[in-house]
Parts: structure tokens; C-alpha cells; sequence
């Protein structure tokens, strides 16, 4: 549709200047012949040839052809000016306006007041002529015309502005959507996978067992089904992580409780939920990141501590919303108090909230107590 406006346009104004040119030209030879010298009969039918050759050449209308195209504009609308007089001042003034549409359309603000200005003084220069209705026109049609120019320049450093910020939004999203398929494939590989590849090689031991002890068979088989029963678990619990966070953008609390709610519901670990009074005041573009990263802190909890109770509190704090979550698991293999700069130093920490923290610009610190279990801290900054 663009490309069609594109082309069609300097294409529509290349046929008008044909058929102005075409038109006074009929008008001087049928009905005023003896104002024109026969050398000024041979510039205007010049002109007019040169108009009709380029209505096969519209798209020379922007660049270095288009400017000579309205200077020839120009001199032609001060020869019709001069000759025609009060004759062909309709013809002057629909050709003035032809013009000054022509400099708005494919130029700006200077050309705009070039036309403007040659066509006043031309008028101005030449007082014995009676073209005192045509300079009226000239002025307020070029004033109307350097007020379009100026509004067209500011648009178009808007959309400019605003193309450059959507180019930027889309390269933001297409980095987000890659560390989204990193953290996935991560989290895939970590989860789901390597409980199938601990299945394939227990169905290889089965079978081998089956040949040699078909009562020792059984009963790795029983082990292989409760393996099983666990497999689908974490698949489950890998799913639903997968799953788009319901952002409650008015309550971002609410939001936060209902998280916790179904990670109760769906785990069976007892979950304690603390929260400030008041609203946090939590950007929108920091909501779903942030209600995602409590879910991930919850999703780990179920998968690695074996914990039985968890709490979950959310804090305004001075300018930021402090996130805890706290479990009574095993913990890491690890003991210690560690930020985020550290746990990136030592290679320590899930990979997936570490990424999240740096998305948000937020602090972090993991506190792990082996066999005591893990405390997760995140300030987020509100400003």
C-alpha cells in the first residue's frame, strides 16, 4: 500500500502539470494568440512537452530532478504570470497553487519559501502590471503553505522518533524471546531430559536384569513405575512454569498471593504469604518479569529441597520492593551467603533467577543452608 502511494502520487502530480500546461496553452492559441510572442509560444509548448515526458518519469520528482523540475515550475508560473496578466491570472493562480503543493509534497519549509518569495517579488518587482490579485493569493497561499511545511517536518521527526523507539522495542523483545529459549532449553535439559535419559538407562538394566533374575526384574520394575509417577510429576510441574503469568496490573500483590495459592495447591507444601500494607507501586513492564521470577523461586523449591513449608514476603522498602523466599529443604551443596555478582563469579545459583535479577536491575542474594535449607532475597529498584 505504501510502495502504491509512493509511486502513485508523484505520478498524479506529473499528469497535473501536463494538464495545466496542456490547458493554457489551448487557452493562448484559441483565444488570446496575440499576447504571446511566437518565441514565448515556443517555450510554453516546450514546457508542455517536457511536462508530458515527465508524466513517464514520476519518480524523478524527489532529489536533483526535482528541484529542476520547480525551478522550471517556477519560471514557467512567472512567464504565464507576466504574458497572460489579467487574461490568465485564473490559469497564474491554479498554477501557483499546483506549485506550492508540488514544493510541500516533495521538499520542505525552504522550498516552500522559495516559491513564496520569487513569486511575491516578481509581483512587487513588475507594479505596472495588474497583479495585485495574484501577489493577495501568493501571500496567503504561501503562508498557508510555509505553515503546512513546518507541521509536515515536525510529523515527520515524530514518526522518525517513533520508528526509531519501535525498532528499538522490537529488538528488546527479540532479545527477550532469545532468553527465553535459552532459559527453556536450560531448564528442559536440566528437568524433563535428564529424567528420561535416567529412565533409558534403568530400562536397559531392567532388561538385562529380567534375562538373568525375572523376581529381581519385578522388582526394579516397581522402582522404574514409582520413577515414572515422579517423571510425570516434574513434567507437570515444567509445564505450568511454561505457562503465561496472570498479571493483575492494578494488584500486583493479589497477584503474587494467587501465585502462591496454586504452588500450594498444586505441591502440597504449606506456603505462609507476607506482604506489606499499600500498594507497591511496581512498574507494568516490571510486573510479569517479577511475578515470574516468584514463580521460578517456588518451582525450584518443589523440584530440588524437598522442603515441607515455605514463606513468601513482599516489602516496600525506601525505593524498592524487596522479594524473600524462604524454604526448609536440604539446600545447596554449598554453604554461605552469596550476591549476585558472586554466585556469577563461582558459577553458583539457578541460572534462570540469576537472569531475571539482571533483566530487573535487581540485587540478589542466596543464602544456602545444607540440610537447614534456602533463603532467596531481591530488591527490585521502583525508580
Amino acid at each position: 500500500m505504501l510502495n502504491a502511494l509512493k509511486i502513485g502520487w508523484p505520478r498524479a502530480m506529473s499528469v497535473a502539470r501536463a494538464v495545466l500546461a496542456a490547458v493554457a496553452l489551448g487557452w493562448v492559441v484559441f483565444n488570446t494568440p496575440d499576447v504571446f510572442t511566437k518565441a514565448s509560444l515556443y517555450v510554453l509548448g516546450l514546457y508542455m512537452a517536457c511536462a508530458v515526458l515527465l508524466v513517464a518519469r514520476a519518480r524523478t520528482l524527489h532529489g536533483v530532478y526535482g528541484l529542476l523540475a520547480l525551478v522550471a515550475d517556477i519560471v514557467y508560473l512567472l512567464v504565464s504570470a507576466y504574458y497572460g496578466r489579467e487574461r490568465l491570472l485564473w490559469f497564474s493562480s491554479a498554477f501557483l497553487l499546483y506549485t506550492l503543493g508540488e514544493a510541500l509534497g516533495f521538499f520542505g519549509v525552504a522550498e516552500v519559501v522559495l516559491v513564496t518569495a520569487v513569486a511575491a517579488a516578481f509581483c512587487i518587482a513588475l507594479p505596472s502590471l495588474p497583479l495585485d490579485s495574484l501577489l493577495q493569493t501568493i501571500v496567503a497561499a504561501g503562508a498557508l503553505a510555509c505553515g503546512a511545511a513546518i507541521y509536515k517536518r515536525r510529523m515527520i521527526a515524530r514518526v522518525a522518533a517513533l520508528e526509531l523507539r519501535a525498532a528499538e522495542a522490537e529488538e528488546g523483545a527479540e532479545k527477550a524471546r532469545d532468553t527465553e529459549r535459552q532459559r527453556i532449553a536450560a531448564d528442559f535439559h536440566d528437568g524433563p531430559l535428564q529424567s528420561f535419559i535416567s529412565l533409558q538407562m534403568r530400562l536397559e538394566i531392567l532388561r538385562k536384569l529380567m534375562e538373568r533374575d525375572f523376581q529381581a526384574g519385578m522388582e526394579e520394575l516397581r522402582g522404574l513405575q514409582s520413577v515414572a509417577v515422579g517423571q510425570i510429576r516434574d513434567l507437570r510441574i515444567f509445564l505450568n512454569a511454561m505457562r503465561p503469568v496472570d498479571v493483575d496490573g492494578a494488584n500486583f500483590v493479589a497477584t503474587a498471593r494467587r501465585t502462591a495459592e496454586s504452588f500450594q495447591k498444586e505441591s502440597g507444601i504449606p506456603v505462609t504469604f507476607i506482604s506489606s500494607a499499600g500498594p507497591i507501586g511496581l512498574p507494568a513492564e516490571m510486573t510479569a518479569e517479577t511475578l515470574q521470577m516468584i514463580r521460578e523461586a517456588l518451582h525450584n523449591v518443589q523440584k530440588h529441597a524437598a522442603a515441607t513449608r515455605v514463606a513468601v514476603s513482599l516489602e516496600k522498602v525506601g525505593s524498592g520492593l524487596e522479594i524473600s523466599v524462604e524454604d526448609n529443604g536440604h539446600g545447596f551443596a554449598f554453604s554461605g551467603v552469596y550476591s549476585l555478582e558472586e554466585l556469577e563469579l563461582l558459577r553458583l545459583g539457578p541460572a534462570s533467577l540469576k537472569r531475571r535479577a539482571r533483566s530487573l536491575n535487581a540485587d540478589m542474594q542466596l543464602e544456602s543452608r545444607p540440610g537447614r535449607g534456602t533463603g532467596l532475597k531481591v530488591r527490585i529498584p521502583l525508580q
